[in-house]
């Protein structure tokens, strides 16, 4: 299997919590500069994203998600973690299962900055639908319905995006409702 390992990088990034740093102006006073946020960094500093940020964790795609990017993150909040079958996520987070575990987070991860103005873009001038190939290699479908966008994943599942836009230094962040499957996913593996 191939794996896009840059996109994943963006992920990782989800799970890196922001810091603070001592600098000196140039009277030498020092002052306080909030370390740049990447992906992984406004995952972490985020409550809904904490199944997340752990995933990404155990994956050991936090290097991958804070590298330079850019990167487009749709990222699942914990309600969509927790909606999975019982002890799904237990299962992906055994290590015996780290690769169907990447295979599952990047399949949510993007090349590229892709705003929701762009993304709503690339729906109107593909007729109603826009293809969107993930960092793990599949496509998902991107549509608008009673004005939010849905993605559909390659196992046919309907996933809303919940909120938009949340920046970070090497890319974006859209929240979504569910947990996308890329075409093999774990439980066929």
């Amino acid at each position: 299997m191939k794996f896009r390992f840059a996109l994943l990088a963006a992920a990782a990034s989800l799970a890196a919590a922001p810091a603070a740093s001592v600098a000196a102006d140039h009277h030498g006073k020092k002052k306080m500069a909030k370390a740049e946020e990447t992906i992984v960094g406004v995952a972490a500093g985020n409550d809904q994203f904490s199944t997340l940020v752990t995933a990404v964790k155990t994956a050991e795609l936090v290097d991958t998600l804070n590298s330079e990017g850019p990167f487009t993150v749709f990222a699942p909040v914990n309600d969509a973690f927790a909606a999975l079958p019982e002890g799904a996520v237990d299962a992906l987070l055994e290590e015996d299962n780290r690769q169907a575990l990447t295979m599952v987070l990047t399949y949510h991860v993007v090349s590229g900055k892709v705003a929701a103005k762009d993304l709503t873009k690339m729906i109107r001038d593909g007729g109603g639908e826009a293809k969107v190939t993930t960092v793990e290699g599949s496509e998902l479908t991107a549509r608008v319905e009673n004005g939010d966008v849905i993605l559909t994943d390659v196992a046919g599942n309907e996933i809303k995006v919940v909120k938009t836009d949340v920046p970070a230094t090497n890319g974006v962040i859209h929240a979504i409702d569910g947990v996308l499957l890329p075409a093999t996913s774990p439980s066929e593996s």
